[in-house]
């Protein structure tokens, strides 16, 4: 009897070491478990962030990582009571209309009229018709979409890249070396969930996500939250204001996208006032209204370094700056005198 005991606890403490390692497996190198309706392609994590070429701040480099993003994932859609709703199923009903297939209202509302037309869709493309709006539905209503050809066969030039995304027109240009290179159709964040303004640095990439991630990921430093540029399985919302805040790209351009630039390429978000600013700012404040003061203290002649959301040492000097400037007591901190010199209330 000592002896099974001692056999059995061998066999526990074996099983308990064998599921660590994959635990530190899935942590170290970013495996995905997944069954059914779900995308079984590996998680791949390239380029991780090289925080000393970039000059980074060490807490940039766990910003931007694909899997802390939660924006874009897609939840099971179904008929359900009381009736599911959101964007997702307002998303949903927009992609079934482009196929002619759905002729309701644009309500975000699942009900028996879009089950009818998942149902009709599914018995079209061979699927499993139980009207489950999974991943494969929302695959294959991509895959019926036609996607614009973006020329790119003309050779890359040598030097810097920047991104330029202007949201108020819905497109990406890429830069290098300070001439227009590409120009690309996005989609960006909705009024309510709106993306980021400022001067922000791709500080991931990363392929193979899929769902609502689409087929690659660049993320960006915002320190805020999990923001990038990505692909998408929902192409029709390309052109229109559609996400969580992230920008969405075709998965056909994003792949050209992420050819063409490295991590540390400075990213613009231009094309929508920043916030107005209402609290005390001050060293270790970060947010959309930092990138408000930082713009505004730029547009003064003073230099408070990329306007990334960070009050940082040198946004701190150029406050200084200021109030050096109009005989105020030069302590960095962002006070009210500050705000109505920049006119940032």
């Amino acid at each position: 009897m000592v002896m099974e005991g001692q056999k059995r606890l061998e066999l526990i403490l074996l099983m308990i070491c064998a599921g660590c390692l994959i635990l530190l497996g899935a942590s170290r190198w970013g495996w995905v478990l997944s069954a059914g309706d779900v995308n079984t392609d590996p998680y791949i994590e390239i380029y991780p962030a090289r925080v000393g070429e970039v000059a980074l701040h060490g807490d940039e480099a766990e910003l931007g990582r694909l899997e802390h993003a939660v924006c874009e994932s897609d939840r099971l859609l179904y008929l359900a009571e009381p009736l599911m709703q959101g964007e997702d199923v307002a998303e949903l009903q927009k992609g079934l209309q482009q196929q002619g297939i759905y002729q309701g209202t644009i309500s975000g509302v699942f009900d028996r009229q879009t089950m009818q037309a998942v149902l009709n869709f599914q018995r079209q493309q061979g699927l499993q018709r139980d009207g489950v709006v999974g991943l494969q539905t929302w695959q294959s209503l991509a895959d019926n979409f036609p996607v614009p050809v973006i020329e790119g066969t003309r050779p890359i030039p040598e030097g810097e890249r920047e991104i330029v995304i202007d949201v108020s027109r819905l497109q990406l240009i890429v830069y290098i070396d300070g001439k227009e290179y590409q120009r690309f159709p996005v989609a960006v964040g909705l009024s309510k969930t709106p993306s980021p303004i400022g001067e922000f640095r791709i500080v991931h990439k990363s392929m193979n996500w899929g769902g609502g991630f689409g087929t690659r990921w660049l993320g960006l430093n915002v320190p805020w939250g999990i923001y990038g540029i990505h692909g998408t399985n929902k192409p029709w919302s390309i052109g229109t204001r559609a996400s969580g805040g992230c920008i969405r790209m075709f998965n056909r351009h994003v792949e050209q996208l992420f050819g063409l630039v490295p991590e540390g390429t400075l990213v613009r978000m231009v094309g929508r006032t920043s916030d107005p600013v209402h609290r005390h700012l001050k060293p270790g404040s970060c947010g959309q209204d930092v990138i408000t003061l930082q713009l505004s203290l730029r547009a003064k002649g003073y230099d408070p370094g990329l306007a990334d959301g960070r009050y940082g040492e040198q946004t701190a000097e150029a406050v200084k700056g200021l109030q050096q400037h109009y005989s105020l007591m030069p302590d960095g901190l962002g006070w009210p005198d500050v705000y109505l010199l920049l006119g940032v209330r």
